[in-house]
């Protein structure tokens, strides 16, 4: 799962991340508001946990600015403002939690946990994107700079998956579960048979590559920055 976590007191913020690190999440550390605020309405994440008092943008402006775009990523909001109207503020703005410091990191990771679960049971994305790749999923449609993709199903789901996880590097476990619905054997190259055949119809024809292998660990599929919108 991806995290993006908006902290500004270092020594704060280094705890959160090392604390979703051991718990198995992958968390973005951002140390100031204007940085927060830009990944938070370009790239997508399961969840942000975002402080209120910031010094450049602060949390409910970032809240209210993702509300307005459409953004509907779940937001926990973390402050030493701990006054009912405070609390209230910040919920009515948008925010799907409110946590006040000092915390315990158990409670924070209890409150993170059951806003993902909320956030898997919503409606998800029917028109997916990345540079010039689009998918259509309730139309099973796929096409590259406008040129339609002929996609089996599997290969349909497995680009689906890597559309909705960008930029998250995906173990071949994670794809077997998710795409052929099995646990993954070492012995067998189905994985990476399937990417291989993938890679070719997304890349082969674009100078643009967003299909990667990370060696040792899985694929992605991401956007170079240079290259990002």
């Amino acid at each position: 799962m991806r995290l993006l976590i908006v902290e500004d007191e270092m020594k704060t913020g280094d705890y959160l991340k090392q604390g979703f690190i051991e718990a198995g999440f992958n968390p973005t550390l951002c140390r100031n508001g204007l940085d927060g605020h830009h990944l938070a309405m370009t790239e997508d994440f399961d969840l942000i946990i975002l402080d209120v008092m910031l010094p450049d943008v602060d949390g409910l402006r970032i809240v209210k600015a993702l509300r307005q775009a459409e953004r509907h990523t779940p937001v926990l909001l973390l402050s030493a403002l701990d006054t009912v109207d405070d609390r209230v503020r910040g919920l009515e703005l948008g925010a799907d939690d409110y946590l006040v410091k000092p915390f315990a990191f158990n409670e924070l990771l209890a409150r993170a946990r059951t806003l993902l679960r909320r956030g898997q049971l919503a409606p998800q994305s029917d028109r997916l994107q990345a540079a010039d790749l689009v998918l259509e999923v309730a139309k099973r449609r796929a096409s590259r700079a406008g040129k339609k993709l002929n996609l089996t199903p599997k290969e349909f789901a497995l680009l689906e998956l890597m559309l909705r996880r960008a930029g998250e590097v995906l173990p071949r476990t994670l794809i077997a579960s998710q795409v052929w619905d099995m646990n993954f054997d070492s012995d067998t190259n189905v994985i990476d048979v399937a990417v291989r055949r993938l890679r070719s119809k997304v890349d082969d024809d674009h100078v643009l590559k967003l299909i990667h292998t990370v060696r040792g660990m899985g694929y992605k599929l991401e956007v170079p920055d240079d290259d990002a919108c």
